[in-house]
């Protein structure tokens, strides 16, 4: 049977790896702080040294990493993924980065010899968890075709959009609204309990009209009772919204709400709140 690496096991990486080893597929893991290892290998996980072994020995290395500077970091530095990448080998990176870097990162691959699929995913831990994440991916169409198996363990649903970037560019924007509506989301939280209404009451008036979605629903409930417990740290939230106002820039496209939201999580995480769930902006803005 194929082993198959993963890189990466924070909140949203141990989650995808554990469900690609439930399902019984042989994995090989690799993380920065060794120690979160351990849990993998108890449950028959093979733990690598570095990224290049996992690249190396892996038809297809699946990397989950938290932001660019760590993705060059474990593709570029010394050790990566492009050590052990070549003529049959594969790499499907799964962070939420920037085109401009997810591009270099194919570039780089390819001319190894071997092949890229960028994959990056819609959802947070909980998602991760269940297995529904929403997967947009693009690269290499051959590539996609052989993970569909690994992508239907981890997600829901999996879209190919075509050339190197698109996904970048699509997660981005996905980010960016979801950005956007947390920031008025938790507005309309702190203006209701500066004007002495109950939360409850307004959490109720959302979900029952149009304007009712999971997320107002499972983030308002945690906010009201003050669990700001990570589930999408607000530091990847601001990371996101950056990378998404940046694509906005390189476009010409103006983005005066996304643009105000970020700077919103920016607020937050000079606060002190960059490790706690991004609604914890929720803290900030009605500060």
């Amino acid at each position: 049977m194929e082993t198959y690496g993963f890189l990466g096991l924070g909140i949203m990486g141990s989650a995808m790896a554990k469900n690609l080893i439930k399902a019984g597929f042989k994995v090989k893991v690799w993380n920065r702080s060794a120690a979160k290892c351990e849990e993998f290998a108890a449950l028959g996980a093979k733990v690598a040294a570095t990224p290049a072994e996992v690249a190396s020995s892996c038809a297809i290395t699946i990397a989950m990493l938290a932001d660019p500077a760590a993705v060059r970091e474990v593709c570029f530095g010394p050790q990566g993924v492009l050590e052990g990448v070549g003529a049959g080998r594969s790499y499907v990176d799964m962070s939420t980065v920037d085109a401009g870097t997810t591009k270099e990162i194919a570039a780089a691959v390819t001319a190894r010899g071997g092949r890229f699929l960028e994959a990056p995913v819609s959802g947070s831990k909980k998602q991760a968890e269940d297995g529904t994440l929403i997967i947009l991916s693009a690269g290499d169409s051959g590539l996609f075709d052989e993970t569909v198996p690994l992508f239907e363990t981890m997600g829901k649903k999996s879209l190919f959009l075509g050339e190197v970037g698109r996904g970048a560019e699509m997660k981005l924007i996905v980010n960016m609204v979801m950005g956007g509506m947390m920031t008025i989301f938790c507005e309309g939280m702190a203006l209701a309990e500066k004007a002495g209404l109950d939360s409850a009451d307004l959490l109720d008036v959302l979900d029952s009209g149009a304007m009712a979605n999971p997320m107002f629903k499972l983030k308002g409930g945690l906010m009201t009772g003050g669990n700001f417990a990570p589930a999408f740290p607000l530091k990847h939230m601001q990371k996101d919204m950056r990378l998404a106002v940046g694509l906005g820039d390189a476009l010409g496209q103006p983005l005066f709400t996304a643009a105000a939201a970020n700077e919103n999580f920016k607020r937050a995480k000079a606060a002190g709140f960059a490790d706690e769930d991004f609604c914890a902006v929720y803290k900030a803005i009605k500060s």
